[in-house]
């Protein structure tokens, strides 16, 4: 875990009343309410009166093509998958938050499968523990691909690894208890939302096991989180056109409703495949659409091989708790194998690279910087 600062943050994964759940060997900082999911984060005693600030880093879609199980097999030993050195790229950033966020956007279990019908390899769960992820928000398009089985081995599989989650539930009960998390003292909740689930049916008729985005049932969350002692409220939406990085009208509207609420601090969006703006909506942040932290659309030069690392810094305010900065990183994925996620700007800072690699990471850069700032807003590089 982190070890920055003193903080909590939560993020709450809704559906109509969903999210995930804190493993039970977690201890809590503080004894939380009735119904109300708690974790620890960080190694430091809180300061008497709190801190004052606390950072949240978040990335794009975890999408395991089968380009990238080759990868893990080329990466382990002893017959034993492993998908951490494709993530050593960001492992650094992802380490120095002290809240980590990713996007896992299929089931996991065996047998593995890609296109349509989406089921990755469950080694990908320790991976992103080791390169330093908290919480993984779970409702995308894809979260029924496998039925409520497929629901179930996934959020068994984050558990057993010490992964919170938050967007899809095993039972009524989980679906209806934000996942709120204690980072060195500050509480912080989850939310995580889908456009839909490309026509697949709620299995069994349970639709609480992930919830669409409706305004009203977030809001609801949001509010409950708040009365369970969320101190920051961040909102997670799968939404967008795939392959487009321009913003929809109902991106445009739900977030700007969402961010009008009181009760609601950040909105991450996942889901197009490349990068989109970030935007500032009544002194809020939203980042529309972080790209692909993971996947293998065969296009090494497409914006579908770009991505995007936020780091947001809260800042307290009295009783209240404010994004005040944001930052960002581009990310590329390098087309051979071994597949690998790089940070751009610390790849170009690296002496001696080869030319080819300088321009297309230049590319990348130049593109991501045009998309991230083409609604007007200014967030610093990281």
């Amino acid at each position: 875990m982190k070890t920055r600062l003193l903080a909590a943050i939560v993020v709450l994964a809704g559906t109509t009343g969903l999210t995930g759940c804190i493993s039970d060997t977690q201890a809590a900082e503080t004894t939380p309410s009735a119904g109300t999911s708690t974790a620890s984060k960080g190694t430091k005693p809180a300061a008497e009166n709190g801190p004052d600030r606390i950072t949240l880093v978040a990335t794009g879609d975890v999408l395991l093509h089968e380009r990238l199980w080759t990868t893990a097999k080329r990466d382990g030993t002893n017959g034993e998958w492993n998908f951490a050195p494709l993530l050593q790229g960001v492992k650094p950033l992802v380490k120095s938050a002290d809240l980590a966020v990713c996007h896992l956007e299929t089931p996991l279990g065996t047998p593995y499968s890609g296109y349509p019908l989406f089921q990755g390899p469950p080694q990908i769960v320790p991976a992103l523990k080791q390169t330093g992820y908290d919480v993984c928000s779970t409702a995308s398009n894809h979260s029924f691909d496998k039925g409520a089985a497929g629901v179930d081995r996934t959020l068994d599989t984050l558990d057993k690894a010490g992964l919170k989650h938050t967007g899809t539930a095993r039972t009524p009960e989980e679906a209806a208890t934000p996942t709120i998390v204690s980072v060195r003292g500050v509480k912080v909740a989850l939310l995580s939302y889908t456009y839909g689930f490309n026509g697949m049916p709620y299995p069994d008729g349970e639709t609480w096991r992930a919830g669409k985005l409706d305004v009203p049932k977030i809001k609801a969350m949001a509010q409950k989180a708040r009365e369970n002692g969320a101190e920051i409220v961040v909102v997670s939406c799968h939404w967008g056109d795939e392959y487009s990085k321009s913003v929809n009208s109902q991106q445009q509207d739900v977030a700007a409703q969402l961010l009008a609420d009181s009760n609601i601090d950040l909105v991450l969006g996942h889901h197009a495949h490349v990068v989109q703006p970030l935007q500032r909506i009544k002194g809020k942040w939203v980042a529309y659409g972080l790209g692909n932290l993971v996947a293998a659309h065969r296009e090494p030069d497409s914006l579908k091989a770009e991505g995007l690392l936020v780091r947001f810094t809260f800042q307290k305010s009295g009783d209240r708790w404010k994004a005040e900065q944001a930052e960002y990183a581009p990310l590329l994925m390098t087309a051979t194998l071994p597949v690998r996620v790089l940070d751009v700007r610390r790849e170009l800072a690296k002496p001696g690279i080869s030319e080819a690699r300088r321009s297309r990471l230049e590319l990348a850069e130049r593109r991501t910087t045009a998309t991230v700032e083409s609604l007007g807003a200014e967030p610093k590089a990281l």
